[in-house]
């Protein structure tokens, strides 16, 4: 089974709604087409997120609750052990491309493009994508 680290901003916008790319990889998470990988980095910058006013305004505190508890409880959830510095376009994205590399995950799904542009399509083994290439992915393999 492959593995994918989502990004925080993924990981949001897949909260808002299915309809979206982010919100079928979600989807596909759940039906178990691909083990999910985070870091408590991630979780802690995602409780960050849905602190903003546009994710207060559209979700409630117990639905943003309940998936942190599900990303803790059912996301393999790795300890950063690799060092990233200045690769990121922002360096708090440095422990997001520690945490793939750490968990030796398959992909990094981002929708940073300034970070792609610079990076390209693989770091140190990763795959980097858009959530809408992953979902192309996803398809390919299941």
């Amino acid at each position: 089974m492959i593995s994918a680290v989502l990004d925080t901003n993924v990981l949001a916008s897949g909260t808002i709604t299915a309809a979206t790319p982010p919100g079928q990889i979600l989807d596909a998470w759940h039906a178990g087409q691909f083990e999910l990988v985070t870091s408590e980095h991630i979780i802690e910058e995602l409780s960050r997120t849905f602190q903003k006013p546009y994710f207060r305004d559209r979700l409630s505190n117990k639905a943003t609750a309940n998936f942190i508890d599900l990303l803790q409880n059912e996301a393999f959830v790795t300890p950063i052990t690799v060092k990233v510095q200045n690769v990121a376009t922002h360096p708090e994205d440095d422990l997001t491309i520690a945490t793939a590399l750490s968990a030796k995950a398959d992909y990094l799904v981002i929708g940073d493009q300034p970070l792609l542009d610079k990076v390209g399509n693989s770091y140190r083994g990763v795959a980097l994508t858009t959530p809408n290439d992953f979902l192309k992915i996803l398809q390919q393999v299941s």
